[in-house]
């Protein structure tokens, strides 16, 4: 198993993203390549006292950076040596079985897309995120921004996708797939959700996924479905939603064990369940984002993560690449297409 890491990708690179891969590659046990401007990469194994890589540990030297002001669109072709690209190569090419990038995620995803390819009948690769939710270790949400304005097909195959990643990843058999609106009944929503529900609800009649039907905002963090289908706009509020108010009930609950000695006390009393607490809540130990309907697995860190994030991209990076996502959703393509009506279906001859 190897692992392409981009080494010049997000805030804190590369020294965070160096010590998170060291770091894995000791706990994983798994082969991992850095890319990115070698005498950067070496410094910054000078700063962390390693005086030489692990056996398991090697370098692709790349001489240019994407940066965040880059126009996703074209970056791939502008900077066609940046650390970003030759990682998305090397993936492509075979040489690595997934790659992590706390880069840009507009270049990642359009980088994705163009060098190692979406699975073929896949109109829309995605963003899906982790939600921590009781749900078999977290809702999978699925999109999250990389498809603002979407169509019911669109909606139908992020369910798919979403069922096949939480099946083969997190070993869940028959993943519950809801679809976020604004109210239970078939009848709510716009015309996309309508549209889509109708879709979703076929597709869990004929038995290929298991569709419970629409779910409100406020029932998403009870756990009740295990893959939650939205646009790429509405979900992407609804997730920072969910990190905003993660941060402020933490920030709300810390303050309050602060406030006197008996407060006090009980904090250390509830030490270890608020350290759970914590870890439950925490994008670093969730690490990244997958993009799914990519022919490989490609993994999106957050770019400000730290070592311990990148170390947990890189787990996640190794789960999706033992697992068969891609070939599920190559397998179950046809199901996943909406046949456009013929000449007389639309005239109502047929």
């Amino acid at each position: 198993m190897k692992i392409v890491v981009d080494a010049m990708g997000g805030d804190n690179a590369p020294l965070e993203v160096v010590k998170g891969a060291l770091m894995a590659a000791r706990d994983f046990q798994t082969d991992i390549t850095l890319v990115g401007r070698g005498e950067d990469i070496l410094r910054a194994l000078e700063e962390l006292g390693e005086g030489n890589l692990p056996a398991n540990v090697e370098i692709a030297n790349a001489t240019q950076v994407v940066e965040m002001e880059d126009d996703p669109a074209t970056v791939t072709k502008i900077k066609s040596d940046s650390s970003m690209t030759v990682g998305l190569r090397l993936l492509h090419e075979g040489k690595a079985d997934a790659m992590v990038s706390a880069g840009s995620t507009g270049a990642l995803l359009s980088g994705a897309t163009l060098v190692v390819k979406r699975v073929r009948g896949i109109r829309r690769a995605c963003l899906a995120p982790l939600l921590p939710t009781p749900a078999n270790g977290g809702t999978l949400l699925v999109d999250v921004g990389a498809n603002a304005e979407c169509t019911p097909e669109y909606l139908l195959q992020f369910a798919f996708m979403g069922s096949f990643f939480v099946k083969s990843c997190k070993g869940v058999e028959s993943p519950r797939v809801g679809l976020l609106n604004i109210g239970a009944e078939e009848t709510k929503g716009n015309t996309l959700y309508k549209e889509a529900h109708k879709l979703l609800k076929k597709a869990g009649e004929e038995g290929r996924i298991n569709f419970i039907g629409n779910v409100e905002a406020r029932q998403v963090m009870d756990g009740v479905c295990d893959v939650l289908v939205s646009d790429g706009f509405t979900g992407n509020i609804l997730l920072k939603s969910v990190e905003g108010m993660g941060l402020f009930f933490m920030g709300e609950l810390k303050g309050m064990f602060k406030k006197s000695f008996l407060s006090k006390l009980a904090a250390l009393i509830l030490k270890k369940d608020l350290y759970a607490l914590k870890k439950m809540v925490s994008s670093e130990e969730v690490g990244g984002t997958a993009l799914l309907g990519i022919q490989r697995p490609v993994i999106k860190a957050h770019g400000s993560s730290n070592a311990y994030a990148i170390r947990s991209a890189i787990r996640q990076a190794v789960k999706a690449a033992e697992s068969n996502t891609a070939a599920l959703i190559a397998e179950n393509i046809e199901y996943m297409k909406v046949k456009e009506p013929s000449v007389g279906d639309a005239n109502g001859d047929a």
